[in-house]
């Protein structure tokens, strides 16, 4: 059965017809996967925009109530330090998925995207193709538990303590969060859990019967991809961008930044940080030392594999046959 998205309302932007169909599987993906927090919302928000030089006059944010709100994460180097899918991947190599030499192909890959800002096209497609291969004959059950364990594992003791307040701001306001993400959403939407948000947008592939077949619906979700996702989640949740937030390290994500009216930069590479600076939009950096905002060959391969849309393809849309 193939899924309907007559819910979505006509896009208003330009986009690649790939960025548009990555995005739409995500949303329906996120609203079927989405749940409540486990305990009632407190009334009353959380302020997390008070330094001593702001405004005395500025409004309280987030609003507590407004239900037409919701805030948008980011997942790699701004909710957890490094890259999600490189740890993803080392799991799976750990239970003898895959040969070492592809894991340090992937790692390569990721610090060629770190140094040079931008992802070659043929280093992504390389990319896509391996992981999708990784995985292909797998069943979305088996990868669900394995991701479980990888979270604990790996992933758990990762999270930016600061970028997590923030999150809870939100929840505490009564506000929807999602992640958005590159990863698998069912990666995404393990971490999600976790953390007690709402639910996940990640990139989406496809499977028949419950098992890969190793194509993927739409692209990546990144850059453009990202934006379309969020654009067709709001129309199918009623919310207003202009009160939503949205939170990302990578000047990739300045699309979904851009949509909404809270756009925050959590621990900005140079290119957002300039942008942040210039569109007086707010900063946040949680890392330690200035030395952060660069990375060299070393740190992008020990966390960034995997990340900003290569090995992305891994995710999953539950298609049923």
């Amino acid at each position: 059965m193939r899924l309907s998205w007559e819910w979505l309302t006509p896009r208003r932007r330009p986009a690649t017809a790939r960025s548009v169909l990555a995005g739409e599987a995500s949303a329906e993906a996120a609203r079927k996967t989405s749940q409540a927090p486990e305990e009632e919302l407190e009334a009353g928000a959380t302020e997390v925009t008070a330094p001593a030089e702001e405004k005395p006059a500025e409004p309280e944010f987030p609003v507590a109530g407004d239900e037409r709100a919701a805030a948008f994460f980011d997942l790699d180097n701004t909710v957890m330090q490094g890259a999600a899918l490189f740890h993803f991947g080392r799991g799976l190599y750990k239970r003898k998925f895959f040969e070492r030499r592809e894991l340090t192909r992937f790692a390569w890959q990721q610090a060629y995207f770190r140094i040079a800002g931008t992802e070659d096209p043929a280093h992504m497609q390389d990319a896509r193709e391996s992981a999708l291969s990784i995985v292909k004959g797998h069943r979305v059950a088996e990868l669900m538990t394995i991701g479980e364990e990888i979270y604990d594992e790996y992933l758990a003791g990762r999270i930016w303590s600061g970028t997590r307040a923030l999150a809870q701001a939100h929840l505490d306001a009564g506000q929807r969060v999602w992640l958005v993400t590159a990863a698998p959403v069912e990666t995404a939407t393990i971490i999600a859990r976790r953390l007690g948000l709402t639910g996940a947008l990640g990139t989406v592939a496809e499977s028949v019967g419950g098992v890969y077949t190793g194509r993927l619906v739409g692209e990546p979700l990144h850059g453009p991809a990202k934006a379309e996702a969020v654009r067709a989640l709001a129309a199918a949740e009623e919310l207003d961008l202009d009160r939503c937030a949205a939170y990302s390290d990578s000047h990739n994500d300045i699309p979904m930044l851009s949509l909404v009216g809270y756009p925050y930069a959590i621990n900005p590479d140079a290119k957002l940080r300039k942008h942040a600076r210039e569109h007086d939009w707010r900063l946040r950096d949680y890392r330690t030392g200035r030395k952060a905002a660069k990375i060299g060959i070393p740190a992008a391969a020990g966390v960034g594999a995997l990340a900003g849309g290569t090995a992305a393809a891994v995710a999953i849309h539950r298609r049923r046959s």
